[in-house]
């Protein structure tokens, strides 16, 4: 597992790869950790998701509720226009459910200030 980056109290974790199944086993004890933090503010920078399924939008859905019943939030970068995670959140009507950070170099700013996060495993499966 990579590290996590952590600015200004917000957390931006990248993930790349194929967000399946075998990477949900890999990445749920993680986020786990993270979303379990009270009043956590996480980023999760999706731009270089190649595949995603439905164990992979779980896994965000998962993260993202139990990131609310703390008292934090949970945004995704990467998640608008044409990459796999946004036709996923546009074909099963949950765009609305997930604040989206825009593409428009929002994400540049987090990641300058946060420095270099998130690893590949050897499968192309995304790992955090």
């Amino acid at each position: 597992m990579g590290p996590s980056r952590a600015a200004g109290g917000t957390t931006l974790l990248e993930i790349r790869g194929e967000l399946d199944i075998l990477a949900v086993s890999v990445l749920s004890d993680r986020l786990d950790d993270i979303t379990g933090a009270q009043g956590v503010d996480l980023v999760l920078d999706v731009r270089a998701v190649t595949f995603i399924d439905c164990a992979g939008l779980s896994l965000l859905s998962r993260a993202r509720q139990r990131a609310r019943q703390r008292g934090g939030r949970l945004r995704l970068a990467g998640a608008t226009g044409d990459g796999s995670v946004a036709r996923l959140l546009r074909m099963t009507g949950l765009t609305g459910s997930f604040e989206l950070v825009p593409d428009d170099g929002a994400m540049d700013a987090v990641a300058e200030a946060t420095g270099p996060a998130g690893v590949t495993d050897g499968a192309g499966s995304a790992v955090a």
